[in-house]
C-alpha cells in the first residue's frame, strides 16, 4: 500500500496527540501487520478466484438489447451472415411431446413364460388329487357305516384347506361329486370333470400365449401398438394393441370360451383355477422405451429456415415481435457458435478486468478508512465471506432456467456488515456488490441501478435499529418498495406492458422474504467470528437479565448510578457520532464487579463506613478490585469482550486520591508510593470507552454537590475533564477536543435537567436560610484560618465518590477554586 501513500490516498494521520514510546508501537504495528499481510492477500485472490471461476461463460448479444413487444431503438440490424433460424421453445417442447406420444412401449418376450405356466397348471390339478381322494374315501365310509367317517371327514377338510389352490365351496363340491360318480360307477377317466378342465385350459392358455399377454393395464398406454422384442432369436416387431391382451382382457377370454365348453357351474370353477396360475409373457422394459424416446428426441433439429446474409432482421423503431425475437436470439447464438476462442477470452477477461477493479477499490476503501477491519484478518475474512456467499447464489442462479436474476437477495450481505460494522462498509459493498452481479446477469443496467438503490435504502433501515420487528418488517418492505418503483420505472421509460414487470416483482417478493433469513446468519457470523451487533447489545441492554437484576439486588446505589451514567454516555456518543448502544451497555455493566463488596462503596452504604476499620494500602486494594472482579463476573456469565473492555478501562489508570492522601498524612514521612493507590488499568482506547471514562465521575462528583445548579455543573464538569486530561487518562482514546467539547455539553444538559429546581415551600425556605447562615459563618472562619491543609474537593471523580467517606470536607465552592488553580 506504500504506492498509494505516494499517490497521496494513504490513511489520514489520527487526530490524537503522539503517545509515548509511539516509536516502539510503530514497529510492534508493522510486525504485526506484515504477518498478517499474506493471510490477507490470500482472503482477496481466493474472493477473486471464486468470483471468476464461478462467471458465468459470456453469450454474444445482438447489437442491443431488446424486451419484446416493444420498439428497436438501435440502428437497421442486418443479418452479418447466413444463420439458422431457431424454433422456440414452444415449437421444441410440442415436437418432444409429440414424439413421445409416437414412441411406442417396448415390450420383451418371456421365453419361458409357457413352461412356467405349464408346470404350474399341473402342480395345481396334483394338488386337486388328495383332496378328491379323501372325498371319496369319506363318501365310501359313510355308505358303509364304517367308524372312520368323521375321521375322513377330517381328512377331507384339512386337504382342502391345504391345497395349493383356493376354489369356493360350490367349486369344490362339484368336483368332489364328479369324481365320487365316476369312481364308484366305473366311468372313464375322460368324464372326469378335472381331466376335462385341464385340457380345455391348456388349450386356452396355448391360445392366449401365443397372442400374448402385457404385463401392463392397456389403458396406461398411450400407442395403438407397441414393439415386441425376442432378445433370444434377436427380433423385434409392431403389434397392434388391438391384437393383445392384458390380464383383465385375458380372463375375459378365459371366461367366454369356458363357457361355450361347459356349463355354467363347471365354467366358473374352470376360471378360479385358471386366475391362479395365468401369467403375462410379455414383460414391459422401462430401459429399452426411454432408450428410444432420447433417441427420437435428440433427433429433433432445433432449428427451422435460414437468414440469410444481408436480410433485414428488424429496422429501428419497429415493435420487437415474438418472431423478430426469435431471429435475434438465433443472431446471438450463431454468433456465439462461430466465436473463436481469443474471442471469446477477450471477452471474459473484460469482464474479469471490471471485476478486479470493483474488488480493488473496496479493498482500497478498507484500507484508507476502515483500517479496523483491514489489518484484522478475521474481520477482513468476514467481509469478503459475506460478498463471496451472495455472488455464489448468483452465480447459481443465473443458468437455472424459469428463475429471475431479482430472486437473488443481494441485500443481506451490506445489511450484515452494516449492522456488524456501520452503513459506509454496507454501501460500499452494495455499489461491489451491484457491479459483480450485474456483470453475471448479462451486463444489465436496469438490475444495476435496481439493486443498488434497494440495497442501498436496506442498509440505512438498520443504521439504527432499536428492535427486531424493525429488521422483520420494515427492511424487507423497503427492499420490495425501492425494487417496485424502480424497475417500474424502467418499464414506463421503456413504455413496455406490465407481464414482464409483474413477473420480475414476483420474484423481488421471494428475495424481500429471503431477507428474513439476515438474522440467523448474523448470529452465525457473531459466534464464528467472535463480534457483537446491536443485536447483542440490546439483548445486553435489558434490565431484567439475571446479571443486572442480582446487581439491583445486592447493590442498588450502584445499579441507580450505572443507569445514570448510561444515559449520559448515550447522549454524549449520539452528539459525537460513536455508539450510542455500546456506551449505554458498557455503562451498565461496568460496576458489576463491586456486587462483591458492595458496603465498601458509598453509593450502597446506609450506616456507618467500612472504609473507617481499615488502613488506606488495605482500602485502595478493596476498591480497586471492583474492576477485577467485575472482569472474573462478565466472564462467567459470557458477555461479549466488547463489554468486559469497558469494564477494565472506566478507571483508567487513575488515582485514589482520598485514600492516597490520607496515606500521607498518616505515614512518618510523608512519602507513599503513588502507583500502590492507582488503578491497573488500562487507559480507555475508544470513543466509547473515553466517554465513559468522563460520564463516570462526573455523575459521582455530581451527587456529592450541595444545590447544584447550572453554573457549578459547568464549572464541575470542566474541572474534572480537565483534570483526566492532564492526567493522561485520555490519551489512548482517539478523541478530539472538538468532541469533548460537544461530551461536556451533552453531560450539561443531562445533569441540569436531573438537578433541576422546584418550587421550595414556606418551612424549606426558613431551613435553607438559616442553612446557608450557618454556611456563610463557616466559610468566614475558614478564610481567616492561614493552615495551607485543604480537604480532598467533593466529587472529585467516581473514584474518589467511590472510596469517599460520609463525612464531607470541603463545600462546592472551595473545591472548585481548587479545582481552577489546579
Amino acid at each position: 500500500m506504500s504506492i498509494l501513500e505516494k499517490l497521496g490516498l494513504g490513511q489520514k494521520k489520527p487526530e490524537t496527540a503522539p503517545a509515548i514510546g509511539i516509536k516502539k508501537k510503530k514497529k510492534q504495528k508493522e510486525d504485526r501487520l506484515k504477518k498478517n499481510r499474506y493471510l490477507r492477500i490470500l482472503i482477496f485472490l481466493s474472493f477473486l478466484a471464486v468470483v471468476l471461476i464461478t462467471l458465468p461463460q459470456p453469450d454474444f448479444q445482438p447489437v442491443a438489447s431488446f424486451q419484446e413487444e416493444e420498439p428497436w431503438r438501435s440502428d437497421d440490424l442486418t443479418a452479418p451472415f447466413t444463420f439458422s433460424l431457431l424454433k422456440t421453445q414452444e415449437e421444441l417442447e410440442q415436437e418432444r411431446e409429440e414424439i413421445r406420444q409416437q414412441t411406442p412401449p417396448v415390450f420383451h418376450v418371456n421365453e419361458n413364460a409357457q413352461l412356467l405356466i405349464g408346470s404350474e397348471l399341473d402342480a395345481a390339478f396334483r394338488s386337486l388329487q388328495p383332496v378328491l381322494d379323501s372325498y371319496l374315501q369319506w363318501q365310501q365310509a359313510k355308505e358303509s357305516n364304517l367308524s372312520s367317517v368323521e375321521t375322513d371327514s377330517l381328512r377331507y377338510i384339512q386337504e382342502r384347506n391345504f391345497s395349493d389352490i383356493q376354489l369356493s365351496d360350490e367349486s369344490w363340491n362339484l368336483l368332489a361329486e364328479n369324481y365320487y360318480n365316476v369312481m364308484t360307477n366305473n366311468l372313464p377317466r375322460g368324464r372326469l370333470l378335472t381331466s376335462q378342465i385341464k385340457s380345455e385350459l391348456e388349450n386356452i392358455t396355448l391360445d392366449l400365449l401365443r397372442t400374448g399377454i402385457i404385463d401392463r393395464n392397456k389403458s396406461t398406454l398411450s400407442r395403438n401398438d407397441i414393439t415386441i422384442r425376442n432378445l433370444q432369436e434377436r427380433t423385434e416387431r409392431r403389434v397392434s394393441l388391438a391384437n393383445t391382451r392384458d390380464l383383465g382382457e385375458a380372463q375375459e377370454y378365459a371366461g367366454i370360451m369356458l363357457n361355450r365348453e361347459f356349463e355354467s357351474d363347471v365354467a366358473l370353477t374352470a376360471l378360479q383355477i385358471f386366475t391362479q396360475y395365468i401369467r403375462p409373457n410379455w414383460i414391459y422394459s422401462e430401459e429399452d422405451t426411454e432408450a428410444i424416446l432420447q433417441e427420437n428426441l435428440s433427433e429433433i433439429s432445433t432449428t427451422r429456415g435460414a437468414v440469410e446474409q444481408g436480410e433485414i432482421i428488424i429496422r429501428r423503431g419497429d415493435i420487437v415481435t415474438e418472431e423478430r425475437a426469435n431471429k435475434l436470439r438465433s443472431l446471438a447464438e450463431a454468433r456465439s457458435a462461430t466465436a473463436g476462442n481469443l474471442e471469446r477470452w477477450l471477452r471474459y477477461a473484460g469482464e474479469a478486468l471490471i471485476i478486479l477493479i470493483a474488488s480493488l477499490l473496496f479493498l482500497i476503501y478498507l484500507y484508507l478508512y476502515r483500517r479496523s477491519i483491514f489489518d484484522k484478518p478475521s474481520m477482513f475474512l468476514l467481509v469478503f465471506l459475506a460478498l463471496t456467499l451472495i455472488t455464489l447464489a448468483s452465480a447459481v442462479v443465473y443458468p437455472i432456467s424459469g428463475l429471475n436474476s431479482y430472486i437473488v437477495p443481494i441485500a443481506v450481505a451490506p445489511i450484515i456488515l452494516t449492522i456488524i460494522f456501520d452503513s459506509r462498509v454496507g454501501l460500499m459493498a452494495t455499489i461491489t456488490l451491484a457491479i459483480i452481479t450485474g456483470i453475471v446477469h448479462d451486463n444489465s443496467f436496469e438490475y444495476l441501478v435496481a439493486t443498488t438503490a434497494a440495497c442501498t435504502l436496506g442498509i440505512f433501515s438498520v443504521r439504527d435499529i432499536k428492535k427486531r420487528s424493525q429488521f422483520f418488517f420494515i427492511t424487507p418492505g423497503i427492499v420490495f418498495l425501492t425494487y417496485f418503483i424502480v424497475l417500474s420505472g424502467f418499464a414506463l421509460a421503456r413504455y413496455s406492458g406490465t407481464e414482464g414487470l409483474l413477473t420480475d416483482l414476483s420474484f423481488v417478493a421471494i428475495n424481500a422474504v429471503f431477507i428474513l433469513f439476515t438474522y440467523p446468519l448474523i448470529l452465525l457470523f457473531e459466534k464464528l467470528f467472535k463480534v457483537t451487533t446491536d443485536f447483542t447489545l440490546l439483548e445486553l441492554a435489558d434490565t431484567n437479565l439475571p446479571l443486572l437484576k442480582e446487581l439491583m439486588n445486592k447493590a442498588p446505589g450502584t445499579f441507580h448510578h450505572s443507569l445514570q451514567i448510561a444515559n449520559m454516555a448515550e447522549s454524549a456518543a449520539s452528539e459525537i457520532g460513536a455508539n450510542p448502544l455500546l456506551c449505554r451497555v458498557g455503562a451498565m455493566y461496568h460496576d458489576i464487579g463491586k456486587m462483591e463488596k458492595p458496603g465498601y462503596f458509598i453509593e450502597n452504604q446506609s450506616a456507618g463506613n467500612e472504609h473507617d476499620k481499615l488502613k488506606p494500602r488495605m482500602s485502595s486494594l478493596v476498591i480497586k478490585a471492583h474492576v477485577s472482579d467485575g472482569v472474573k463476573m462478565a466472564k462467567e456469565h459470557n458477555l461479549p469482550q466488547v463489554v468486559i473492555d469497558f469494564i477494565q478501562t472506566h478507571h483508567g489508570t487513575s488515582l485514589i486520591k482520598y485514600f492516597f492522601s490520607r496515606a500521607k498524612d498518616q505515614s512518618d514521612n510523608g512519602e507513599v508510593e503513588e502507583k500502590d493507590f492507582r488503578y491497573d488499568g488500562p487507559l480507555p482506547f475508544t470513543k466509547e470507552q473515553g466517554i465513559l471514562l468522563l460520564a463516570d465521575g462526573i455523575e459521582a462528583a455530581s451527587r456529592a454537590m450541595k444545590d447544584p445548579n447550572y453554573n457549578k455543573l459547568e464549572s464541575l464538569i470542566n474541572r474534572m475533564v480537565e483534570d483526566h486530561i492532564s492526567d493522561g487518562q485520555l490519551n489512548n482514546c482517539p478523541l478530539t477536543f472538538r468532541q469533548i467539547e460537544i461530551i461536556k455539553k451533552a453531560f450539561l444538559n443531562i445533569l441540569v435537567g436531573v438537578y433541576h429546581s422546584r418550587i421550595d415551600y414556606p418551612d424549606e425556605k426558613k431551613e435553607k436560610e438559616k442553612e446557608k447562615e450557618k454556611e456563610k459563618e463557616k466559610q468566614r472562619e475558614k478564610d481567616q484560618q492561614k493552615s495551607n491543609k485543604t480537604a480532598e474537593p467533593d466529587g472529585q471523580e467516581e473514584k474518589e465518590q467511590d472510596e469517599k467517606p460520609d463525612r464531607q470536607t470541603n463545600n462546592l465552592d472551595s473545591a472548585i477554586e481548587k479545582g481552577n488553580r489546579s
